[in-house]
């Protein structure tokens, strides 16, 4: 009967290899955990996922609602860049005298 190794024992022995060897490995373990990809996480596993992803919702979703808030009420465009083309004409004249 095979023994239990720990996680901390198989980066001790890892550490041992060269650098192509423990490439060899880590080509191999992706390997087979692609061939086992029917694997699901556990319920457990995804909760932080699932907190992340459910506060980063709720921040965008606090940043639409006050984009939204700041684009209500009336927008004139041509107004507005005629008012900006004036302030450019003035801050011109003021730099010039």
């Amino acid at each position: 009967m095979a023994e239990t190794v720990t996680l901390e024992q198989v980066e001790k022995l890892v550490k041992q290899l060269p650098p192509t060897q423990q490439l060899k490995l880590v080509a191999r373990i992706c390997q087979e955990l692609s061939a086992a990809s029917n694997i699901e996480p556990t319920e457990d596993e995804m909760e932080p996922s699932k907190q992340k992803r459910l506060r980063l919702a709720e921040k965008l979703l606090s940043e639409v609602d006050y984009i939204e808030d700041d684009s209500q009420g009336e927008f004139d465009a041509a107004a507005d860049l005629r008012q900006l083309r004036e302030e450019r004409i003035k801050q011109i004249c003021q730099n010039d005298a």
